[in-house]
């Protein structure tokens, strides 16, 4: 009875977890566009201020005409996009052959040469800007630490969820940085390319992403990877003053451990997107496809804690299709659990891609370039795609990558605005003309 008296719907805390994503990402953003205005002091980016990938076919100048810029934008995107691909595709075949702890070591380096050269290279930027008296040893000792304990808190050990969501977002805007470096017609084709590339790679068959998860799932296996992981929503409602709220996730195991006394309401259909920072522009998590036989779920993670009472839940209404399962685990078990909903990872909670706070920032960046207007249109559209993919997520529980809405409105905001809504503006103010 307990199942049914207080009947939760997909959009009961819709809101929050929409929130618990947009904050970090709007920080993200806020970040980059400071940094922009304090260390880009001319709004000419003619010429590229570095050698990168991005730029290895074409190098933008001035002189050139808008149909040369054009196409060598498009080339250097096409190149791009080949090499993230080409190193997404060994990233599957090293997880293919088991090589996890090559992969986890190479995400630690190359969060440590993020954090460590490119962190101190903007912050000898900033010191130089802002004249701050500080010796190197000190400045080499504080950026030593840092970086060590950011490469500790995002992979090799536990720490508090706050601080490895801040170093994600760290690293976030300092890749974001260095890629507003880039000239402006690669950069603008390069968002749109990573946004398409981002669709191929998470919807198509044979999609490196979708390969890479569903081999995951397969195995049941965590993939080393930069991903941001939100706090997970809590239904208070249902739990006991004073007790511990367990976290917990369904996975599809083939060999079930413990089985349910009752079937499954629906079946679920799960999907998954992940993304390390620079290797692959990723969408939400979930997990992939199940099978038609598969009718029953087995809790396989629970975090420790202790429950007192047997509907304790957590809620993650994005990612939830409604269940109603009563586990009983063996005989003579003290604790009877009803679990609702399928949660993400071992918390439940929505997992975004380190890759989307990238793009995001660097087409906010971009915008700041030119006028904060675009600026304000520019985040107002990346905020309205990414709540229409969560809730595409939500209501039809497939895999959708979180780059093409939110960066093909923002660039579409982008040109109206500096065509349209600026002239427009521009002249209603040169006119003492108020709207």
């Amino acid at each position: 009875m307990d199942e049914n008296s207080n009947p939760r719907s997909v959009l009961d805390s819709l809101g929050e977890e929409i929130v618990r994503i947009v904050i970090p990402v709007s920080i993200c953003m806020l970040l980059v566009v400071i940094l922009v205005s304090v260390l880009n002091n001319d709004s000419d980016s003619s010429g590229p201020s570095f050698t990168s990938i991005a730029t290895v076919a074409y190098n933008e100048s001035s002189s050139d005409s808008n149909w040369d810029k054009l196409k060598g934008a498009l080339l250097n995107a096409l190149v791009f996009v080949v090499v993230v691909t080409s190193v997404t595709f060994l990233l599957v075949l090293l997880f293919y052959f088991r090589c996890t702890k090559f992969l986890k070591y190479y995400m630690g380096f190359s969060s440590f040469l993020v954090l460590g050269f490119m962190g101190g290279e903007i912050s000898l930027f900033l010191i130089g800007k802002f004249r701050i008296p500080i010796d190197c040893i000190t400045f080499a000792l504080s950026l030593f630490n840092f970086t060590v304990v950011g490469v500790l808190a995002v992979f090799m050990s536990k720490t508090a969820i706050i601080i490895t969501q801040g170093y994600l977002v760290i690293i976030g805007v300092l890749v974001a940085y260095w890629f507003t470096l880039l000239p402006e017609w690669t950069t603008w084709v390069l968002l749109v390319a990573m946004a398409l590339y981002d669709l191929a790679a998470v919807l198509l068959p044979g999609g490196p992403l979708r390969l890479l998860v569903e081999l995951a799932i397969s195995r049941d296996e965590d993939i080393p990877a930069l991903v941001y992981e939100a706090r997970p929503i809590v239904n208070h409602d249902s739990v006991q003053r004073g007790a511990v709220v367990q976290r917990r996730v369904w996975r599809e195991r083939r060999d079930n451990d413990f089985g349910s006394d009752e079937n499954l309401d629906s079946r679920s259909n799960l999907n998954s997107t992940i993304n390390s920072s620079l290797e692959s522009s990723s969408g939400l998590e979930r997990l992939p496809s199940i099978g038609s036989d598969a009718n029953e779920r087995n809790a396989v993670d629970v975090e420790d804690g202790q429950v007192s009472r047997p509907d304790s839940e957590l809620a993650a209404p994005l990612i939830q299709h409604r269940i109603n399962v009563r586990m009983n685990l063996q005989e003579g078990s003290s604790d009877d659990f009803a679990l609702e909903g399928i949660g993400l990872g071992s918390s439940g909670a929505i997992k975004l891609g380190l890759g989307d706070f990238i793009f995001y920032s660097v087409l906010v960046a971009r915008a700041a370039m030119y006028d904060f207007m675009t600026v304000y249109a520019c985040y107002l559209a990346i905020i309205a795609g990414l709540g229409i993919t969560l809730m595409l997520l939500a209501f039809y529980q497939k895999a959708l990558p979180a780059l093409p809405v939110s960066v093909l409105l923002g660039v579409l905001f982008y040109l109206l605005t500096r065509l349209l809504l600026e002239t427009f503006v521009v002249q209603c103010s040169m006119n003492l003309l108020m709207f």
